[in-house]
């Protein structure tokens, strides 16, 4: 089978500068696509790392551009697919990687937190994919991957990064069923890789693990929904981007509003959201009358966030 097979596409990768976004862009240039680097990001050197992420693509034998416009604006977002039809006279290809974290309890996140995180994951999400379905539809269709967190399954002092990521799962569902009719595919994975010393397991090591590694050990498999316990099972940064190229492929034209996990030796499906449990009643429900049946599909349920507070801390 052609190690090319992605020759004449063209791929939009943002926050593709460094870490998981590079890796995934490295990937679709090595199987033949034409890259724009989205990031706005610099290194210490003043350079605009798409530039340089951009440069390294092209001393390989590849093709790639650097956009560097801020995605939580439309004239960012509609600059940065245009770069793509300008250099290279289409798209096929969105990989939506960007985006800032903050981590806070609650009580203690920030409005200005919170809006950083909403707008440079979900709000550029949609914008880049807003402006990029035109281009894709005049191309007789295209894959769209967006990037997930296992956060979403409920991860403490990250409820802004949460609300985030299960925004862009529900934004994949809808625009895998709305654009599905113009051969359009979108999925979404949840990588849990260490990026680098500005993402993933770094950022999480720094930020989570100095500080509040006392209370995490405690809460053990708690503190991240049901697959805590194998947060030290990571993958690299280029495990991630082939998962995201093959996705780009004609192996991956069947799947289609797909919600992957990837981090250790592990890539796995997520089930889709299901009701699992049902009751029905002639009547209208009452408070009385939940009382009397809910208990038959709710005794089974365990509360696995009802522990107690080990280390007695505010936070």
């Amino acid at each position: 089978m052609s190690t090319k097979r992605l020759q004449g596409k063209v791929a939009v990768v943002t926050g593709s500068g460094r870490g998981i976004g590079r890796a995934e862009a490295m990937a679709l240039s090595e199987q033949g696509a034409s890259v724009v680097i989205s990031d706005f990001g610099k290194n210490e050197s003043g350079e605009f790392i798409a530039e340089v992420t951009a440069a390294d693509i092209k001393k390989a034998g590849g093709k790639a551009v650097a956009a560097t416009a801020d995605l939580m604006t439309a004239e960012g977002a509609e600059r940065t697919i245009q770069t793509a039809v300008d250099a290279f006279g289409g798209l096929d290809i969105l990989v939506n990687n960007a985006g800032m974290r903050g981590g806070n309890p609650v009580n203690k996140l920030t409005e200005e937190q919170w809006d950083l995180v909403l707008g440079t994951h979900l709000k550029a999400t949609f914008l880049t994919t807003k402006f990029a379905v035109p281009f894709m539809r005049a191309r007789g269709g295209g894959s769209i991957v967006n990037t997930g967190s296992e956060a979403g399954l409920g991860m403490l002092f990250n409820s802004a990064y949460a609300a985030a990521k299960e925004g862009i799962a529900g934004f994949t569902r809808c625009i895998a069923r709305e654009q599905g009719r113009f051969n359009i595919r979108c999925n979404m994975i949840r990588p849990r890789a260490t990026a680098g010393a500005t993402g993933g397991g770094d950022w999480f090591t720094q930020n989570l693990m100095g500080p509040w590694k006392p209370l995490l050990e405690a809460l053990g498999e708690h503190w991240i929904g049901e697959r805590g316990f194998r947060w030290d099972k990571t993958t690299t940064p280029e495990a991630v981007g082939a998962l995201v190229a093959w996705l780009c492929t004609p192996a991956a034209e069947n799947i289609n509003g797909q919600d992957f996990f990837i981090g250790g030796d592990e890539v796995g499906i997520l089930n889709q959201p299901d009701v699992t449990e049902t009751l029905f009643s002639n009547d209208q429900w009452s408070v009385e009358g939940l009382d009397a049946y809910m208990p038959t599909i709710t005794s089974r349920l365990v509360n696995p966030y009802g522990f107690p507070n080990p280390l007695k801390t505010d936070d």
